[in-house]
Protein backbone atom coordinates (compact mmCIF):
# COMPACT_ATOMS: atom_id res chain seq x y z
CA UNK A 1 0.00 0.00 0.00
CA UNK A 2 1.20 3.25 -0.74
CA UNK A 3 -0.25 5.82 1.80
CA UNK A 4 0.61 9.61 2.72
CA UNK A 5 1.17 8.56 6.17
CA UNK A 6 3.02 5.29 6.00
CA UNK A 7 4.43 5.28 9.57
CA UNK A 8 0.80 4.63 10.79
CA UNK A 9 0.83 1.19 9.51
CA UNK A 10 4.41 -0.33 10.03
CA UNK A 11 5.01 -3.18 12.51
CA UNK A 12 5.56 -0.92 15.36
CA UNK A 13 3.22 -1.09 18.20
CA UNK A 14 2.84 0.87 21.56
CA UNK A 15 5.05 -0.35 24.68
CA UNK A 16 7.26 0.79 27.24
CA UNK A 17 6.21 4.31 25.80
CA UNK A 18 7.77 4.08 22.74
CA UNK A 19 7.38 2.79 19.39
CA UNK A 20 9.03 -0.54 18.87
CA UNK A 21 9.62 -2.94 16.16
CA UNK A 22 11.63 -5.53 17.59
CA UNK A 23 10.76 -9.04 18.00
CA UNK A 24 8.61 -11.41 16.09
CA UNK A 25 5.94 -10.89 13.75
CA UNK A 26 2.88 -12.30 11.92
CA UNK A 27 1.36 -11.15 8.39
CA UNK A 28 -1.89 -9.41 7.98
CA UNK A 29 -3.33 -10.32 4.48
CA UNK A 30 -5.75 -8.55 2.49
CA UNK A 31 -8.75 -10.76 2.30
CA UNK A 32 -9.67 -9.51 -1.24
CA UNK A 33 -6.48 -10.29 -3.14
CA UNK A 34 -4.69 -12.61 -0.23
CA UNK A 35 -1.80 -10.51 -0.36
CA UNK A 36 0.56 -9.29 2.66
CA UNK A 37 -0.15 -5.84 3.67
CA UNK A 38 2.68 -5.83 6.19
CA UNK A 39 4.06 -7.85 9.31
CA UNK A 40 2.52 -6.56 12.89
CA UNK A 41 4.28 -7.35 16.45
CA UNK A 42 3.83 -10.58 17.37
CA UNK A 43 3.35 -9.78 21.55
CA UNK A 44 3.10 -12.44 24.22
CA UNK A 45 1.33 -12.58 27.84
CA UNK A 46 3.95 -11.06 29.25
CA UNK A 47 3.93 -8.32 26.89
CA UNK A 48 0.31 -7.95 27.59
CA UNK A 49 1.24 -7.87 31.39
CA UNK A 50 3.65 -4.64 30.66
CA UNK A 51 0.94 -2.96 28.73
CA UNK A 52 -0.96 -3.29 31.99
CA UNK A 53 1.40 -2.35 33.83
CA UNK A 54 2.32 0.87 31.87
CA UNK A 55 -1.56 1.86 31.62
CA UNK A 56 -2.16 1.18 35.38
CA UNK A 57 1.44 3.78 36.02
CA UNK A 58 -1.07 6.24 34.04
CA UNK A 59 -3.90 6.24 36.13
CA UNK A 60 -2.81 8.73 38.75
CA UNK A 61 -2.08 11.68 36.32
CA UNK A 62 -4.76 10.54 33.81
CA UNK A 63 -7.26 10.60 36.16
CA UNK A 64 -5.90 13.98 38.16
CA UNK A 65 -6.59 15.65 34.94
CA UNK A 66 -9.58 18.12 34.99
CA UNK A 67 -12.36 16.69 32.92
CA UNK A 68 -12.26 19.81 30.43
CA UNK A 69 -8.38 18.91 29.57
CA UNK A 70 -8.93 15.06 29.07
CA UNK A 71 -12.24 16.23 26.79
CA UNK A 72 -9.36 19.24 25.08
CA UNK A 73 -7.02 15.59 24.34
CA UNK A 74 -10.19 13.76 23.26
CA UNK A 75 -10.94 16.97 20.81
CA UNK A 76 -7.75 17.00 19.17
CA UNK A 77 -7.73 12.55 18.63
CA UNK A 78 -11.02 13.67 16.89
CA UNK A 79 -10.15 16.61 14.70
CA UNK A 80 -6.91 14.44 13.70
CA UNK A 81 -8.87 10.89 12.99
CA UNK A 82 -11.18 13.33 10.64
CA UNK A 83 -8.22 14.92 8.50
CA UNK A 84 -7.11 11.46 7.96
CA UNK A 85 -10.09 10.26 6.81
CA UNK A 86 -9.27 9.18 3.56
CA UNK A 87 -5.61 7.01 4.94
CA UNK A 88 -7.72 5.44 7.43
CA UNK A 89 -10.21 4.62 5.12
CA UNK A 90 -8.23 3.01 1.99
CA UNK A 91 -6.49 1.44 5.63
CA UNK A 92 -9.51 -0.58 6.29
CA UNK A 93 -10.30 -1.30 3.35
CA UNK A 94 -7.43 -3.74 2.67
CA UNK A 95 -7.07 -4.98 5.82
CA UNK A 96 -11.14 -5.61 6.38
CA UNK A 97 -12.19 -5.39 2.86
CA UNK A 98 -15.50 -3.39 2.85
CA UNK A 99 -15.84 -1.16 0.01
CA UNK A 100 -13.96 2.08 0.93
CA UNK A 101 -17.07 4.75 0.65
CA UNK A 102 -18.29 2.70 3.96
CA UNK A 103 -14.75 2.47 5.01
CA UNK A 104 -14.84 6.40 4.95
CA UNK A 105 -18.35 6.15 6.28
CA UNK A 106 -16.90 4.45 9.42
CA UNK A 107 -14.22 6.63 9.70
CA UNK A 108 -16.67 9.16 10.34
CA UNK A 109 -18.71 7.16 12.45
CA UNK A 110 -15.59 6.16 14.43
CA UNK A 111 -15.06 10.19 14.92
CA UNK A 112 -18.28 11.11 16.17
CA UNK A 113 -17.82 8.51 19.24
CA UNK A 114 -14.67 10.82 20.15
CA UNK A 115 -16.39 13.63 19.92
CA UNK A 116 -19.53 12.66 21.62
CA UNK A 117 -17.03 11.24 24.53
CA UNK A 118 -14.72 14.35 24.33
CA UNK A 119 -18.47 16.55 25.31
CA UNK A 120 -19.35 13.55 27.87
CA UNK A 121 -16.00 13.69 29.72
CA UNK A 122 -17.69 17.12 31.03
CA UNK A 123 -21.09 15.35 32.22
CA UNK A 124 -19.93 13.03 35.02
CA UNK A 125 -22.38 14.12 37.86
CA UNK A 126 -22.54 12.61 41.59
CA UNK A 127 -25.12 13.67 43.44
CA UNK A 128 -25.97 15.01 46.85
CA UNK A 129 -28.50 12.92 48.66
CA UNK A 130 -31.21 14.33 51.39
CA UNK A 131 -29.66 12.93 55.01
CA UNK A 132 -31.34 10.43 56.48
CA UNK A 133 -30.17 11.99 60.05
CA UNK A 134 -29.12 15.39 61.57
CA UNK A 135 -25.54 16.32 60.81
CA UNK A 136 -24.62 13.99 58.18
CA UNK A 137 -24.29 15.04 54.29
CA UNK A 138 -24.84 12.54 51.96
CA UNK A 139 -22.18 12.10 48.90
CA UNK A 140 -22.66 10.17 45.50
CA UNK A 141 -19.01 10.44 43.86
CA UNK A 142 -18.49 8.86 40.39
CA UNK A 143 -14.87 7.51 39.72
CA UNK A 144 -12.44 6.40 37.27
CA UNK A 145 -12.91 2.61 37.59
CA UNK A 146 -9.12 2.01 36.66
CA UNK A 147 -7.60 0.15 33.62
CA UNK A 148 -9.55 -0.87 31.20
CA UNK A 149 -9.24 -3.83 28.62
CA UNK A 150 -10.46 -3.33 25.42
CA UNK A 151 -10.64 -6.00 23.14
CA UNK A 152 -11.99 -5.28 19.48
CA UNK A 153 -13.53 -7.43 16.56
CA UNK A 154 -12.48 -7.32 13.01
CA UNK A 155 -15.41 -6.29 11.32
CA UNK A 156 -15.92 -2.70 12.94
CA UNK A 157 -11.98 -1.95 13.11
CA UNK A 158 -12.07 1.59 13.63
CA UNK A 159 -15.81 2.43 15.08
CA UNK A 160 -15.36 -0.63 18.32
CA UNK A 161 -12.04 1.00 19.02
CA UNK A 162 -12.99 4.39 19.23
CA UNK A 163 -16.28 3.49 21.31
CA UNK A 164 -14.58 1.78 23.43
CA UNK A 165 -11.26 3.55 23.90
CA UNK A 166 -12.51 7.23 23.74
CA UNK A 167 -15.30 6.52 26.46
CA UNK A 168 -12.99 4.52 28.63
CA UNK A 169 -10.48 8.15 28.51
CA UNK A 170 -13.34 10.27 29.01
CA UNK A 171 -14.13 8.72 32.25
CA UNK A 172 -10.56 8.85 33.44
CA UNK A 173 -9.14 5.12 32.47
CA UNK A 174 -5.93 4.40 30.78
CA UNK A 175 -6.30 1.56 28.16
CA UNK A 176 -5.44 -1.52 27.03
CA UNK A 177 -6.50 -2.07 23.41
CA UNK A 178 -5.90 -5.63 21.93
CA UNK A 179 -7.45 -5.34 18.44
CA UNK A 180 -8.27 -8.35 16.00
CA UNK A 181 -5.21 -10.19 14.39
CA UNK A 182 -7.16 -10.13 11.28
CA UNK A 183 -7.15 -6.05 11.09
CA UNK A 184 -4.65 -4.67 13.89
CA UNK A 185 -3.46 -2.21 11.27
CA UNK A 186 -6.71 0.72 11.69
CA UNK A 187 -5.98 0.09 15.76
CA UNK A 188 -2.22 1.14 15.72
CA UNK A 189 -3.09 3.72 13.09
CA UNK A 190 -5.75 5.34 15.83
CA UNK A 191 -3.61 5.12 18.75
CA UNK A 192 -0.58 6.84 16.89
CA UNK A 193 -3.32 9.71 16.06
CA UNK A 194 -4.11 9.82 19.89
CA UNK A 195 -0.93 10.01 21.28
CA UNK A 196 -0.21 12.55 18.67
CA UNK A 197 -3.23 14.75 19.96
CA UNK A 198 -1.51 14.34 23.17
CA UNK A 199 -2.97 11.56 25.09
CA UNK A 200 -0.19 9.82 27.42
CA UNK A 201 1.01 7.07 25.60
CA UNK A 202 0.95 5.42 28.66
CA UNK A 203 -2.17 5.71 28.76
CA UNK A 204 -3.22 4.47 25.22
CA UNK A 205 -1.45 0.67 24.83
CA UNK A 206 -2.00 -1.27 21.45
CA UNK A 207 -1.36 -5.34 22.28
CA UNK A 208 -1.39 -7.22 19.23
CA UNK A 209 -1.20 -10.92 18.47
CA UNK A 210 -1.69 -13.85 15.91
CA UNK A 211 -4.04 -16.53 17.20
CA UNK A 212 -0.94 -18.23 18.60
CA UNK A 213 -0.59 -16.54 21.21
CA UNK A 214 -4.08 -14.89 21.63
CA UNK A 215 -5.88 -16.96 24.52
CA UNK A 216 -2.74 -16.43 26.62
CA UNK A 217 -3.29 -12.66 25.86
CA UNK A 218 -6.90 -12.65 26.53
CA UNK A 219 -6.32 -14.40 30.16
CA UNK A 220 -3.66 -11.82 31.10
CA UNK A 221 -6.00 -9.34 30.55
CA UNK A 222 -9.12 -11.26 32.10
CA UNK A 223 -6.69 -12.34 35.06
CA UNK A 224 -4.37 -9.22 35.89
CA UNK A 225 -6.15 -7.75 39.31
CA UNK A 226 -4.45 -4.61 37.79
CA UNK A 227 -7.39 -4.54 34.84
CA UNK A 228 -10.39 -3.35 36.54
CA UNK A 229 -12.88 -3.16 33.01
CA UNK A 230 -13.07 -5.70 30.72
CA UNK A 231 -15.00 -4.41 27.34
CA UNK A 232 -14.96 -6.97 24.64
CA UNK A 233 -17.13 -7.32 21.20
CA UNK A 234 -16.83 -10.95 19.75
CA UNK A 235 -18.62 -14.05 19.42
CA UNK A 236 -20.75 -15.38 22.57
CA UNK A 237 -18.67 -18.30 23.20
CA UNK A 238 -15.29 -15.88 23.62
CA UNK A 239 -17.49 -13.72 25.70
CA UNK A 240 -18.55 -16.02 28.16
CA UNK A 241 -15.19 -17.29 28.65
CA UNK A 242 -13.68 -13.43 29.51
CA UNK A 243 -16.63 -13.40 31.83
CA UNK A 244 -15.62 -16.66 33.78
CA UNK A 245 -11.94 -15.24 33.58
CA UNK A 246 -12.89 -11.69 35.13
CA UNK A 247 -14.69 -13.03 37.63
CA UNK A 248 -11.43 -14.35 39.56
CA UNK A 249 -10.79 -10.66 40.26
CA UNK A 250 -14.52 -9.69 40.38
CA UNK A 251 -14.22 -7.34 37.12
CA UNK A 252 -16.55 -4.82 35.24
CA UNK A 253 -17.51 -6.75 32.20
CA UNK A 254 -19.08 -5.00 29.41
CA UNK A 255 -19.95 -7.91 26.50
CA UNK A 256 -21.65 -7.23 23.11
CA UNK A 257 -21.59 -10.25 21.59
CA UNK A 258 -23.59 -12.74 18.89
CA UNK A 259 -26.65 -11.51 17.42
CA UNK A 260 -29.50 -13.09 15.55
CA UNK A 261 -31.48 -9.87 14.37
CA UNK A 262 -35.29 -10.47 13.74
CA UNK A 263 -36.43 -8.62 10.52
CA UNK A 264 -40.91 -8.33 11.17
CA UNK A 265 -42.06 -7.09 7.66
CA UNK A 266 -45.92 -6.55 8.59
CA UNK A 267 -48.80 -6.37 6.24
CA UNK A 268 -49.24 -2.54 6.28
CA UNK A 269 -45.44 -2.16 5.59
CA UNK A 270 -43.97 0.33 2.52
CA UNK A 271 -42.57 -2.46 0.70
CA UNK A 272 -40.14 -0.05 -0.98
CA UNK A 273 -38.65 0.98 2.36
CA UNK A 274 -38.73 -2.38 3.63
CA UNK A 275 -36.74 -3.51 0.77
CA UNK A 276 -34.10 -0.83 0.46
CA UNK A 277 -33.38 -1.08 4.13
CA UNK A 278 -33.64 -4.84 4.25
CA UNK A 279 -30.53 -4.44 1.82
CA UNK A 280 -28.95 -2.45 4.09
CA UNK A 281 -29.57 -3.71 7.36
CA UNK A 282 -28.41 -7.46 5.28
CA UNK A 283 -25.97 -6.49 3.50
CA UNK A 284 -23.72 -4.01 4.67
CA UNK A 285 -20.20 -5.33 4.94
CA UNK A 286 -21.27 -7.91 3.30
CA UNK A 287 -23.66 -9.06 6.00
CA UNK A 288 -20.85 -9.21 8.68
CA UNK A 289 -22.19 -7.25 11.57
CA UNK A 290 -23.65 -8.53 14.89
CA UNK A 291 -27.22 -6.35 14.03
CA UNK A 292 -27.38 -7.32 10.53
CA UNK A 293 -30.69 -8.93 9.86
CA UNK A 294 -30.26 -12.72 10.29
CA UNK A 295 -33.75 -13.70 10.31
CA UNK A 296 -36.22 -12.10 7.82
CA UNK A 297 -40.19 -12.86 8.02
CA UNK A 298 -42.67 -11.28 5.93
CA UNK A 299 -46.33 -11.55 5.65
CA UNK A 300 -47.94 -13.35 3.47
CA UNK A 301 -49.93 -10.90 2.26
CA UNK A 302 -47.05 -9.32 0.52
CA UNK A 303 -44.01 -12.13 0.17
CA UNK A 304 -44.44 -12.71 -3.15
CA UNK A 305 -44.16 -9.14 -4.19
CA UNK A 306 -41.32 -8.27 -1.47
CA UNK A 307 -39.25 -11.28 -2.20
CA UNK A 308 -39.19 -10.25 -6.28
CA UNK A 309 -38.31 -6.98 -5.45
CA UNK A 310 -35.30 -7.91 -2.54
CA UNK A 311 -33.74 -10.14 -5.37
CA UNK A 312 -34.02 -7.44 -8.06
CA UNK A 313 -32.29 -5.33 -5.44
CA UNK A 314 -29.72 -7.73 -4.30
CA UNK A 315 -28.92 -8.41 -8.35
CA UNK A 316 -27.69 -5.30 -8.75
CA UNK A 317 -25.24 -4.56 -5.52
CA UNK A 318 -21.98 -4.46 -7.61
CA UNK A 319 -19.30 -6.82 -6.06
CA UNK A 320 -15.63 -6.42 -6.06
CA UNK A 321 -12.33 -4.87 -4.73
CA UNK A 322 -13.55 -2.28 -2.42
CA UNK A 323 -10.64 0.01 -3.93
CA UNK A 324 -12.93 0.19 -7.06
CA UNK A 325 -15.30 2.47 -7.63
CA UNK A 326 -18.77 1.90 -7.00
CA UNK A 327 -18.31 -0.98 -5.09
CA UNK A 328 -21.03 -2.22 -3.02
CA UNK A 329 -19.53 -5.78 -1.73
CA UNK A 330 -16.31 -6.37 -0.87
CA UNK A 331 -14.55 -9.90 -0.21
CA UNK A 332 -15.82 -11.71 3.19
CA UNK A 333 -13.26 -11.47 5.50
CA UNK A 334 -11.71 -14.91 5.22
CA UNK A 335 -12.11 -18.89 3.66
CA UNK A 336 -13.59 -19.92 7.45
CA UNK A 337 -16.60 -17.33 6.89
CA UNK A 338 -17.03 -18.80 2.92
CA UNK A 339 -17.45 -22.29 4.43
CA UNK A 340 -19.83 -20.72 7.40
CA UNK A 341 -21.97 -18.91 4.73
CA UNK A 342 -21.73 -22.15 2.60
CA UNK A 343 -22.89 -24.51 5.55
CA UNK A 344 -26.28 -22.31 6.03
CA UNK A 345 -27.30 -22.22 2.51
CA UNK A 346 -26.77 -26.25 2.16
CA UNK A 347 -28.54 -26.79 5.59
CA UNK A 348 -31.75 -24.33 4.28
CA UNK A 349 -32.18 -25.85 1.24
CA UNK A 350 -31.73 -29.33 2.36
CA UNK A 351 -34.60 -28.26 4.11
CA UNK A 352 -37.02 -27.11 1.90
CA UNK A 353 -35.73 -23.61 0.98
CA UNK A 354 -35.52 -22.19 -2.42
CA UNK A 355 -33.10 -20.31 -3.68
CA UNK A 356 -33.99 -16.86 -5.71
CA UNK A 357 -30.02 -15.88 -6.49
CA UNK A 358 -26.63 -15.79 -5.46
CA UNK A 359 -25.62 -19.26 -3.25
CA UNK A 360 -22.27 -19.50 -4.76
CA UNK A 361 -18.91 -18.12 -4.86
CA UNK A 362 -18.00 -15.60 -6.94
CA UNK A 363 -16.02 -15.51 -9.93
CA UNK A 364 -13.68 -13.07 -8.91
CA UNK A 365 -12.55 -15.96 -6.48
CA UNK A 366 -10.88 -16.00 -2.88
CA UNK A 367 -13.33 -14.44 -0.33
CA UNK A 368 -15.82 -13.33 -2.80
CA UNK A 369 -19.56 -14.55 -2.48
CA UNK A 370 -22.28 -13.76 -4.06
CA UNK A 371 -25.22 -12.06 -2.11
CA UNK A 372 -27.79 -14.54 -2.05
CA UNK A 373 -32.11 -14.78 -1.20
CA UNK A 374 -33.42 -17.48 0.05
CA UNK A 375 -37.55 -18.40 0.02
CA UNK A 376 -39.43 -20.59 1.82
CA UNK A 377 -37.14 -20.97 4.85
CA UNK A 378 -38.62 -23.18 7.59
CA UNK A 379 -37.98 -22.97 11.52
CA UNK A 380 -35.42 -24.80 12.83
CA UNK A 381 -33.26 -23.80 10.02
CA UNK A 382 -29.37 -22.81 10.94
CA UNK A 383 -30.27 -19.44 10.74
CA UNK A 384 -32.76 -19.92 13.64
CA UNK A 385 -29.21 -21.18 15.88
CA UNK A 386 -26.71 -18.64 15.35
CA UNK A 387 -25.82 -15.53 13.14
CA UNK A 388 -24.48 -15.96 9.46
CA UNK A 389 -22.49 -13.36 9.68
CA UNK A 390 -22.85 -13.48 6.07
CA UNK A 391 -24.94 -11.64 2.78
CA UNK A 392 -27.58 -14.23 2.94
CA UNK A 393 -31.10 -13.42 3.18
CA UNK A 394 -33.23 -16.02 4.20
CA UNK A 395 -37.30 -15.24 3.44
CA UNK A 396 -39.95 -16.68 6.18
CA UNK A 397 -43.57 -16.35 5.31
CA UNK A 398 -45.64 -16.02 8.22
CA UNK A 399 -49.89 -14.90 8.96
CA UNK A 400 -49.63 -14.70 12.70
CA UNK A 401 -47.88 -11.76 14.30
CA UNK A 402 -47.78 -13.32 17.60
CA UNK A 403 -46.41 -16.50 16.08
CA UNK A 404 -43.26 -14.62 14.47
CA UNK A 405 -42.57 -12.86 18.11
CA UNK A 406 -42.30 -16.27 19.72
CA UNK A 407 -40.50 -17.76 17.11
CA UNK A 408 -37.89 -14.31 17.56
CA UNK A 409 -38.00 -14.43 21.15
CA UNK A 410 -36.97 -18.07 21.00
CA UNK A 411 -33.69 -17.25 20.24
CA UNK A 412 -31.16 -16.99 23.08
CA UNK A 413 -29.80 -13.98 21.47
CA UNK A 414 -31.28 -11.10 21.69
CA UNK A 415 -29.29 -7.86 20.22
CA UNK A 416 -31.35 -6.24 17.86
CA UNK A 417 -34.80 -6.94 15.84
CA UNK A 418 -36.35 -4.63 13.10
CA UNK A 419 -40.23 -3.68 12.49
CA UNK A 420 -41.62 -2.55 9.19
CA UNK A 421 -44.98 -1.54 9.22
CA UNK A 422 -47.74 1.80 8.91
CA UNK A 423 -49.84 1.17 11.88
CA UNK A 424 -48.38 2.83 14.97
CA UNK A 425 -49.94 0.77 17.64
CA UNK A 426 -49.23 -2.51 15.77
CA UNK A 427 -45.38 -1.87 15.53
CA UNK A 428 -44.95 0.02 18.94
CA UNK A 429 -46.33 -3.65 20.33
CA UNK A 430 -43.98 -5.88 18.16
CA UNK A 431 -41.06 -3.88 19.15
CA UNK A 432 -42.41 -4.07 22.74
CA UNK A 433 -42.72 -7.31 22.46
CA UNK A 434 -39.05 -8.36 21.49
CA UNK A 435 -36.33 -9.68 23.44
CA UNK A 436 -33.55 -7.45 22.35
CA UNK A 437 -31.69 -4.61 23.51
CA UNK A 438 -32.04 -2.63 20.54
CA UNK A 439 -35.19 -2.42 18.05
CA UNK A 440 -35.35 -0.33 14.81
CA UNK A 441 -39.15 0.50 13.50
CA UNK A 442 -39.12 1.07 9.53
CA UNK A 443 -35.28 1.73 9.47
CA UNK A 444 -32.23 -0.83 9.12
CA UNK A 445 -29.48 0.37 10.63
CA UNK A 446 -29.93 2.37 13.34
CA UNK A 447 -26.25 2.34 15.22
CA UNK A 448 -25.58 5.97 16.91
CA UNK A 449 -23.08 7.58 19.27
CA UNK A 450 -26.35 8.82 21.08
CA UNK A 451 -28.14 5.95 21.36
CA UNK A 452 -27.23 2.67 23.99
CA UNK A 453 -25.92 0.11 21.76
CA UNK A 454 -26.10 -3.69 24.02
CA UNK A 455 -28.11 -6.94 23.64
CA UNK A 456 -29.95 -9.07 26.50
CA UNK A 457 -29.90 -12.64 27.15
CA UNK A 458 -26.58 -14.34 25.64
CA UNK A 459 -25.96 -11.31 23.49
CA UNK A 460 -24.29 -9.94 26.29
CA UNK A 461 -24.47 -7.48 29.42
CA UNK A 462 -23.79 -3.91 29.20
CA UNK A 463 -24.32 -0.78 26.79
CA UNK A 464 -21.74 1.67 24.72
CA UNK A 465 -22.36 4.58 23.48
CA UNK A 466 -24.60 7.57 24.57
CA UNK A 467 -24.88 8.81 28.01
CA UNK A 468 -25.10 5.22 29.36
CA UNK A 469 -22.08 3.78 28.18
CA UNK A 470 -20.09 5.69 30.42
CA UNK A 471 -21.05 4.37 33.11
CA UNK A 472 -19.17 0.94 32.27
CA UNK A 473 -15.90 2.64 33.07
CA UNK A 474 -17.45 4.30 36.00
CA UNK A 475 -17.73 3.45 40.11
CA UNK A 476 -20.03 4.95 42.49
CA UNK A 477 -18.70 5.95 45.69
CA UNK A 478 -20.91 6.69 48.64
CA UNK A 479 -19.30 9.71 51.16
CA UNK A 480 -21.03 10.40 54.62
CA UNK A 481 -20.28 13.91 56.03
CA UNK A 482 -20.15 13.49 59.75
CA UNK A 483 -20.50 16.37 62.06
CA UNK A 484 -21.43 18.84 60.34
Amino acid sequence: MVLSRSELINQSVLLGGRWSGKGATFPVLNPATGEVICEVAEMTRANAKEAIALAEGSWAHWRSLLASERSSLLRKWHDLILAHTDVLAELMTAEQGKPLAEARGEVQFAARFVEWCAEDAKRVYGDIVPSPQPGWRTFVLKEPAGVSALITPWNFPSAMVTRKAATALAAGCPVVVKPSDLTPLSAIALCRLACEAGIPREAFCIVTCSGRNVSEVGLELATNPAVRVVSFTGSTAVGKKLMEQGASTVKKVCLELGGNAPFIVLEDADIDNAVREVVKSKFRNMGQACVAANRIFVHDAIYDEFATRLVEATKALKIGSGLEEGVEQGPLINANAIAKVEAHIAAALDRGAELLCGGKRHALGGNFFEPTVLSGVTPGALFDEEETFGPVAPLYRYTDVASVIRTANASQYGLAAYVFGRDIQKVWRVAEALETGVVGINAGVVGSEVAPLGGRKESGVGREGSRYGIEEFLETKYVCLAGV
